[in-house]
């Protein structure tokens, strides 16, 4: 019974085996043959019947890829990849996925690729600068982080700004000299100070010892001109604190000083006079204009534990404080507010979301309709992420966080981003079009976000200086067209689009399209090819009698029978794509040319601009 079974097993192999080759055979010589639409229906046939094997998985992807369909190709690839394939078939795989924004899953197949051909160009391109997708593609990066150099081991320091003279100030437990704090058995914070070099380098620090006292001293924040500073300062140190007898308690709040510079010195230390003993004031940050602190309190008014708070001041009278409401405050902690050109604000908060502990936010209060935004990784971490303050005429900025089990102060270096406003025109009316496709394309012409216009005809998009980019805007009933930028100095910066209606594209004989563009020695479509058969099929779709003749030519370069053959591929490439787009197959016909009909006849002298003009596809109306 066992040999009759194990004979029976045997024969079902080999006859399943015979059925799935001949369906495979016809699949494959539809593929060879440049078909791809009726070799993808007949790989799927096999799919369906679980006859589908690596190969069928490979060809099946390579088809949607030829036909730009990066999103099927995509899903065929995985399968393929998951027993061993040639290089290319990671490479095309990563192509497809980069074409989604899986950028992370692409560099994972283009390192594939790279150690299965490290001397070709893309591998070393792509080992040389891996994550080459601009930056803003994750829009939260706004920012570099780097480290200081001043931090100490053990002991916290927080509560950094940067002067307009290149002093750091901040405020650290680290002089272990003095008595501990009994509420947290670490010593009181000082406030010091570290002097910035003009290559970023910070000096030792050193206790600013006119305004330390035996308690807790900082953070602090300074006027524009340097010689005002207003700081944080433990009651205890003016005999402001309420005694709890029964428990032998001197219990102070924190509140809030102002001290002028004189010769180099801090004197006429002077409390602010909102400062009490029910409630603590600190965390103090001063406008660029001086008209207006923003701090942290738990004073009575709140949304939660401490809120951001603000005050007038005007010829150095204090208002009374307002709340900054539920767009910034929530029911956790918020502290350490910082105020940049008097209308952005950052600060750090429990009670928003976050990737975990305090996370660093900024908004600008000048726009109602704003909320405040995280500020992002490498920003904030699943640790206390805090104290973010930046200089503006230093173009830098400065955070504390416990990322490394301490509280250490660490660099943020702006990425510097311009806005690119995109305004999209009807070239003939000058009418501005709304709901048109515009596109952000990296310098290597990989997609990185789509974005409609509005009914005016707009669509902003942040991109980083020093930086080229592409802009591709796409319109049903016009060309697409695309424009070339190279981000220079951070800002705003307008840029015009007008789209030519399609109509002015079709001729008595002809429909006139951009040259369709084909890599090197290779004849699937790409992503610009793409976009100009579109306008095709777009045409084909209003004209539906129309039949086209689909002649593709090459340059001079090369033998006659290579030339030929290229040709031949390209031009069914260009049908099948047009094809899959649901143009029907009775309506075309396609024709390799070779180099048999130049439009400049320049023999083998041809000059690169000649060889461009030779290289063409024309698309010839038959009916």
């Amino acid at each position: 019974m066992k040999k009759i079974y194990s004979l029976l097993t045997l024969f079902l192999v080999i006859t399943a085996g015979y059925s799935q080759s001949k369906q495979s055979e016809k699949a494959d010589k539809l593929f060879e043959t440049y078909q791809y639409v009726d070799a993808i229906d007949a790989y799927l046939q096999l799919v369906e019947s679980n006859k589908a094997d690596a190969h069928v998985y490979n060809n099946l992807a390579d088809s949607y890829y030829n036909v730009f369909n990066m999103v099927e190709a995509s899903k065929w690839y995985a399968k393929a990849v998951n027993t061993k394939q040639d290089a290319e078939t990671y490479y095309r795989y990563a192509q497809t996925l980069k074409s989604q924004g899986k950028y992370e899953e692409a560099n994972k197949q283009m390192s594939v690729f790279a150690s299965m051909m490290p001397n070709d160009q893309r591998a070393k391109a792509h080992l040389e600068n891996p994550n080459y997708i601009p930056s803003l593609a994750d829009k939260s990066k706004l920012f570099d982080v780097e480290e200081t150099g001043i931090n100490d081991s053990e002991q916290s320091d927080f509560g950094s700004i940067l002067s307009n003279d290149n002093i750091l100030y901040f405020v650290s437990s680290r002089n272990v000299s003095k008595k501990d704090d009994k509420w947290t058995n670490k010593p009181y914070l000082d406030i010091y100070q570290s002097v910035r070099d003009a290559k970023g380098t910070l000096s030792d620090p050193e206790p600013v010892k006119a305004l330390n006292t035996p308690y807790h001293d900082g953070p602090i924040t300074l006027s524009a001109d340097g010689n005002t500073i207003i700081f944080a300062r433990d009651g205890h140190s003016s005999k402001s604190y309420k005694r709890i007898k029964n428990k032998n308690v001197k219990l102070a709040q924190l509140g809030l000083y102002t001290a002028t510079r004189e010769n180099g010195e801090w004197v006429n230390i002077q409390p602010l006079p909102f400062n009490s003993k029910e409630y603590s004031v600190s965390h103090p940050s001063l406008s660029t204009d001086g008209k207006t602190l923003y701090f942290a309190s738990n004073m009575p008014g709140g949304l939660g534990d401490t809120d951001i708070w603000k005050v007038s001041i005007n010829n150095g009278k204090y208002g009374k404080p307002e709340n900054l409401g539920p767009r910034v405050n929530t029911a956790g902690k918020e502290g350490f507010p910082f105020i940049s050109d008097n209308t952005t604000l950052y600060f750090a908060s429990s009670g928003k979301q976050g990737f975990g502990g305090f996370d660093i936010f900024k908004i600008n209060l000048n726009k109602e309709e704003e909320e405040a935004v995280n500020m992002g990784k490498p920003i904030n971490t699943k640790s206390d992420d805090f104290s973010f303050s930046i200089n503006m005429i230093e173009n830098v900025g400065y955070f504390s966080s416990n990322r490394s089990g301490v509280d250490n102060i660490y660099m943020a270096i702006p990425i510097c981003q311009l806005e690119a406003i995109v305004i999209v025109k009807d070239a003939i009316t000058k009418d501005v079009l709304a709901n048109v496709a515009t596109t952000l394309l990296d310098n290597q012409e990989n997609s990185i976000i789509t974005q409609n216009t509005t009914t005016l005809g707009t669509t902003s998009f942040d991109i980083e200086c020093q930086t080229e980019y592409m802009f591709r805007a796409s319109k049903d009933g016009y060309q697409s067209m695309s424009y070339a930028f190279d981000a220079s100095e951070g800002g705003t910066k307008n840029i015009e689009i007008l789209l030519e209606p399609i109509n002015d594209l079709i001729t008595d004989t002809e429909v006139k399209l951009n040259n369709i563009y084909f890599e090197f020695n290779k004849s699937n479509i790409t992503e610009r090819g793409a976009n100009e058969l579109n306008k095709l099929v777009e045409i084909m779709n209003a004209y539906p009698e129309m039949n086209i003749l689909v002649k593709s030519h090459t340059d001079t370069k090369g033998n006659k029978s290579y030339n030929q053959k290229l040709s031949e591929r390209r031009a069914q490439s260009t049908m099948q794509y047009l094809i899959s787009k649901g143009i029907n197959k009775e309506r075309l016909s396609a024709k390799g040319m070779g180099s048999s009909e130049p439009k400049v006849d320049c023999k083998s002298n041809c000059t690169d601009q000649e060889d461009a003009q030779n290289r063409r596809s024309e698309f010839l109306i038959i009916k």
